[in-house]
């Protein structure tokens, strides 16, 4: 609560200040509003994404999610790609090293970490909290695919070790991530209870899927012993995502202006009248 009273003000100061250029956006800001849109799909529905009530729990103005976004179906794909920047994220800081399997089990901590600590955008990316009447295509799905390149890389070094029995990387990594995703819904809809709760689960899972994968049993728990130790140094005690984001980036409002400006452009030069004609000599414009 007291990060949303913070960035509320921050987005407050920000989109109060008059004449400012689009290159003082601040990426922080964008985040912080898709933190807000993601928070009120997932604890109210979709009714409640408007940009009115965005601007209110922003405390801006309704202009801001169009100066950031464009549009509110902008922000509702921006939701789906911000969480899977912040998966991946969370998974390069996975190092490589010479026990592939404890990095295999270290990205699927690193999975867990991240849906933990992204729960609102977690729901939103894996159709979780429906986006209602803001329609998602295939790629918009689809784009998160990505971030699974670092298990099937983890999987084929497992293969090439003799860790993992010889046969298909991608799929290895399909599985690793199917059965993980599995649970980690069931966590976060609360069914893992004590005895068998959640970290216990994990933990027996990921020695069960090292195996599954055809690794000895007592080298998979090896393995998962050490990527636990780990998990603090190279995953948990990352920075922000946000700190790797590039603050140059553009934003839909100057897209939009450099796609209007050759078109403009040429709209005057195919005039009748050139722009020197367009004023008479004492500067009153002409009709």
């Amino acid at each position: 609560m007291h990060n949303d009273v913070v960035l509320s003000e921050k987005i407050s100061v920000l989109c109060n200040t008059v004449n400012m250029s689009p290159r003082q956006l601040d990426p922080g800001i964008r985040t912080a509003l898709i933190d807000i849109a993601a928070r009120l799909l997932t604890e109210e529905g979709p009714q409640a994404l408007t940009t009115r009530r965005i601007a209110t729990e922003a405390g801006s103005s309704t202009m801001a999610v169009y100066t950031y976004f464009g549009s509110m179906s902008e922000l509702v794909r921006e939701m789906v790609n911000e969480g899977f920047a912040r998966l991946q994220h969370h998974l390069t800081h996975v190092e490589r090293t010479d026990d592939p399997v404890a990095d295999m089990a270290l990205l699927g901590r690193a999975y867990r970490h991240n849906a933990l600590a992204n729960r609102r955008l977690y729901a939103v990316m894996f159709g979780g909290s429906a986006p209602g009447g803001f329609s998602l295509t295939e790629n918009d799905r689809q784009h998160g695919r990505y971030t699974l390149g670092n298990v099937v890389e983890c999987a084929a070094r497992c293969i090439e070790a003799g860790r993992f029995r010889a046969t298909d990387a991608e799929m290895v990594a399909h599985q690793m991530w199917t059965a993980t995703h599995g649970l980690i819904a069931l966590e976060l809809g609360g069914y893992l209870i004590e005895p068998y709760d959640a970290e216990r689960c994990f933990e027996a899972q990921l020695v069960s899927l090292m195996v599954g994968a055809g690794d000895e049993h007592e080298s998979a728990e090896a393995s998962v012993r050490a990527s636990r130790r780990r998990l603090a140094d190279e995953v948990a005690s990352a920075p922000p995502a946000l700190a790797e984001k590039a603050p140059a980036e553009k934003t839909p409002a100057e897209k939009a202006t450099e796609e209007k400006a050759p078109a403009e452009k040429g709209r005057l030069r195919g005039g009748r009248r050139s722009s020197r004609r367009a004023f008479r000599a004492d500067g009153t414009a002409q009709r």
